[in-house]
């Protein structure tokens, strides 16, 4: 007997291959780029080895996107560049047009918006940061807000390219640091392990859940007024605020005691060195809203010193490898103290990972 026909489900789940969305003239070019190049800030030039040329036009975007503000830029896409938009891993959003005369145009139109075109090349790009207080569960601070004051700052250096080579900054609002490696990063940081409200915990928490979520295992069940509870082994309290997600009543926050650190040097490529982790270079700067003077005028000083004795093409920790730490310290005016550390040696076999010949 034979057997029945089998019928194949149309498969409905995952994500969709990322070549679907891509612009006619990558997809004919795909691997077969023959070079590009910056014809003026905010503006890639890419022509293939076909002939083909594609501009991409970028954009800085405040990130927390409304809907009216998607469609406006839907609307630029539809007019200039056959529909065909993407936004950056810093939620700069890119406009690709094989025709050049759409340049000039597109560009007043975005500046018009409100919308600045640049942070491609040697220049400062928007920030890659976490959300903050819009939907993290466990932030010192809001990274959006701190993202808004440092680039109001800088709205010239992402215009303009003027520094030695690009530079990446990140915002983290906790130690877990989700806004990764870059060549500056603010970082919030906890101070004091979490206060716990021992009445409200047996009632809103999941136990097991607030005690797995402890990267260090400091966080134990106990019992407390007859009723299960959680304690703090405060020596081996990292103060990173991951258990606060899952427990609220472990608050952790306080506006005193959550405090800003700048980390500097890291770098996530291979070109000309190798991967670099950060070195913290400033620490305990107030949470200080609306603005964050602090860290907007530390951040600044570090900019500032690197644009006037950074050699071209240098990264922000290469340049800060060949002047050495007391230099740098000189040169920002920033205070260097016993709390700081210039190198992170306990992985350097796990580190020393790279494209580069090591001796």
């Amino acid at each position: 007997m034979s057997s029945p026909e089998r019928t194949w489900k149309t498969i409905e789940s995952g994500p969709h291959t990322y070549k679907e969305a891509l612009h006619p003239v990558v997809i004919n070019n795909y691997g077969k780029w023959k070079y590009h190049e910056i014809p003026r800030p905010g503006v890639l030039k890419h022509v293939g080895e076909s002939g083909d040329t594609l501009f991409t036009v970028r954009a800085g975007t405040p990130r927390q996107d409304t809907v009216d503000m998607v469609r406006q830029l839907c609307d630029i896409a539809d007019r200039y560049c056959d529909g065909h938009l993407r936004f950056t891993v810093r939620n700069n959003v890119e406009f690709l047009t094989p025709n050049g005369e759409n340049v000039e145009p597109m560009i007043r139109d975005l500046e018009a918006m409100g919308f600045p075109v640049g942070g491609a090349g040697n220049c400062v790009s928007s920030v890659s940061h976490t959300q903050g207080w819009l939907h993290c569960d466990i932030p010192a601070t809001d990274a959006s807000g701190v993202v808004k004051s440092m680039m109001d700052t800088l709205y010239n250096e992402f215009k303009h390219m003027e520094m030695p080579n690009k530079v990446r900054l990140s915002t983290s609002c906790c130690s877990i640091n989700c806004g990764g490696q870059a060549d500056i990063a603010v970082v919030v940081k906890h101070t004091r392990p979490p206060r716990i409200n021992h009445d409200h915990l047996s009632m809103i928490c999941e136990l097991p859940k607030a005690v797995a979520r402890c990267p260090v295992a400091a966080i134990r069940p106990t019992v407390v007024n007859g009723k299960r509870s959680l304690m703090v082994d405060e020596a081996k309290c990292i103060c990173c605020g991951a258990c606060f997600g899952a427990c609220p009543a472990m608050e952790i926050n306080h506006p005193e005691h959550s405090k800003f650190a700048i980390w500097v040097g890291g770098k996530n490529s291979n070109a000309r060195s190798k991967p670099s982790t950060m070195s913290i270079v400033a620490h305990n700067l107030p949470n200080n809203p609306p603005r964050w003077p602090e860290v907007t005028d530390a951040v600044g000083r570090i900019l500032t010193a690197y644009k006037a004795g950074g050699r071209p093409w240098e990264r922000v920790g290469e340049w800060i490898n060949r002047i050495g730490w007391k230099r740098f310290f000189e040169e920002t005016g920033l205070t260097f103290d016993e709390d700081m550390i210039d190198s992170y040696r306990h992985a350097r076999t796990t580190f020393n990972q790279s494209a580069h010949v090591r001796f």
